[in-house]
């Protein structure tokens, strides 16, 4: 006779269905942001900022996060990258105001990310400033196992496309094909690190159409959200990277069934069998929509 189990637990989901970049140069924006229904806000200060406005803007950064004005959003500072004049102090900056992740640009090795985790400790970052690497350089894609699982510090790995696209040689085409490779050995490396992954952003702001699909295509493939150039992209995301009513009827049925059919034998629901994988699948579709209602 089979066994059911309960259901393993699962650590608290925090999503990101939805990362804004925001230039941290810009007042207006950063006030903005504050009533955007988007679960996280990247503010940025390498391509959005000017270089002669960096120094304001990274000052403006670590106000709005020290502010506590943005709610349940998760607020991270996207610093300069390794090697820049810009990159210590802005990443110390990033460290001492303590936001939930400290975003760097072209992380290309897992010898990076130690040095950038001990640079964030050495500032004095507290312990929930966790590190998000963005992964877009062929070299990236190549190391990204050891780059996700590098540090336990490291918490996102977000997708740096229209880099790749660039390093590539390739082309912006419907579908990604020339990025398929790519997403899915960073997904792989993701899942394998216990690592949330973002995918990278859609360049026309006016196409809704092919957003939204990148978006039902993002989800398809596994990844946890999409990150956004535009205030208007965000409920497409949102919706697309959660789970819709059916799945979440569909999971309750499917825990339902599990917990009615304990000692039966074979369980199944809808008929179709009903096995450990689809009840941990279950568990993890309420976990996402439980955090998404708590955010509404």
């Amino acid at each position: 006779m089979t066994e059911h189990p309960t259901a393993p637990e699962t650590p608290a989901h925090t999503p990101l269905r939805s990362v804004l970049y925001m230039p941290s140069s810009n007042e207006r924006a950063l006030e903005k942001a504050k009533s955007l229904p988007c679960d996280g806000l990247i503010l940025d200060l390498e391509d959005a900022v000017a270089p002669d406005a960096k120094p304001a803007a990274r000052e403006a950064a670590a106000a709005a996060v020290a502010s506590g004005e943005y709610g349940r959003r998760t607020v991270t500072i996207r610093v300069n990258g390794l090697g820049t004049e810009w990159h210590d102090a802005d990443l110390a900056a990033a460290a001492q105001a303590g936001p939930a992740g400290v975003v760097v640009p072209k992380v290309g090795s897992a010898a990076e990310v130690r040095a950038l985790v001990a640079a964030l400790e050495k500032a004095g970052a507290p312990d929930h400033t966790r590190l998000w690497a963005m992964v877009e350089t062929p070299q990236a894609i190549l190391d990204v196992r050891e780059i996700a699982a590098a540090s336990d510090r490291l918490a996102v790995l977000v997708m740096g496309t229209n880099d790749l696209v660039k390093e590539l040689y390739a082309e912006h085409v419907p579908g990604r094909v020339p990025l398929l490779t790519s997403l899915s050995l960073s997904l792989l490396a993701a899942r394998a690190a216990g690592v949330a992954i973002l995918d990278g952003v859609y360049n026309d702001v006016k196409d809704a159409d092919g957003f939204l699909a990148e978006c039902r295509q993002g989800r398809e493939l596994g990844f946890d959200g999409k990150t956004l150039i535009h205030p208007g992209q965000v409920e497409g995301a949102n919706t697309a990277f959660a789970p819709s009513p059916e799945a979440v009827e569909d999971a309750r049925g499917v825990l339902q069934a599990w917990e009615d059919g304990r000692g039966s034998g074979v369980v199944t629901y809808r008929g179709k069998m009903v096995e450990n994988l689809h009840v941990e699948s279950a568990t993890r579709t309420l976990r996402i929509h439980e955090a998404i209602t708590a955010l509404q």
